[in-house]
């Protein structure tokens, strides 16, 4: 499978038609904006921001690309999708946040730039393509010996099925009806089997837990549903 390959056309058209509304807080992709802040927070318990060279893999419309840059950090945002990177161009011009946006496939980008950025990010993105091993590799050569790199996607368990799809999509409408296919959710032995083969060892994972009745997202132990993991480069 080449990069070019590493990809489903229907996700890259599904969320580039929902572009203009990305930046909404309120909009269908407010869960995203409500857990950038736990996002960052699990970044910064591993990794420096200011002054740090960060690469966004799969940045979508710029939502925790441009967070990292507001900290301090040189930030890179990349995408499939020429919409969402029209639209993260265009929310960093209105914010004053200067991100380098360019669309181009994970793989590319690490052929063309191995070892050049001190940390790598990759939110809830592995379970959108079809080969999530290859993604995870290019992360593993993007990053700089001894930096490190961050997934968040989710686990394949009854949990997550009703959770993340039936209740989030169906019941709650907390994101886009069809943004999820559960067989492509990854579990957590099968994400830190992956990395450790591509030369990335597992530093730390927590769960991104959300509380119905305060309606409010934590991290915790509760990893069945969403989680994030932290990974560091050897060598």
């Amino acid at each position: 499978m080449t990069p070019t390959t590493n990809v489903h056309p229907g996700e890259i058209n599904k969320f580039g038609a929902m572009a203009e509304r990305w930046w909404d807080p309120q909009g269908e992709f407010r869960t995203l904006h409500d857990i950038n802040p736990l996002r960052l927070e699990f970044i910064q318990r591993y990794a420096q921001l200011e002054g740090q060279r960060y690469v966004d893999v799969g940045c979508g419309g710029g939502i925790l690309t441009e967070e990292l840059a507001r900290h301090g950090a040189d930030a890179t945002g990349i995408d499939l999708s020429e919409d969402l990177i029209d639209i993260a161009d265009l929310h960093g011009l209105e914010s004053g946040i200067t991100v380098h946006y360019q669309k181009i496939s994970a793989e590319d980008l690490a052929s063309q730039q191995p070892e050049s950025f001190d940390h790598v990010t990759c939110m809830e993105m592995l379970e959108h393509v079809p080969n999530p091993g290859s993604i995870i590799n290019a992360c593993a050569t993007l990053v700089k010996p001894g930096g490190m790199v961050f997934f968040s996607t989710l686990n394949r368990k009854p949990k997550a099925y009703v959770l993340a799809i039936v209740a989030a999509e169906h019941l709650l409408k907390m994101l886009p009806k069809g943004t999820h296919d559960y067989k492509t959710f990854i579990k957590p032995s099968e994400l830190s089997q992956s990395a450790r083969a591509c030369g990335l060892a597992l530093q730390g994972m927590v769960g991104i837990e959300y509380n119905p009745f305060t309606k409010q997202f934590s991290l915790g132990k509760d990893i069945d549903v969403n989680y994030i993991a932290a990974f560091k480069r050897e060598g």
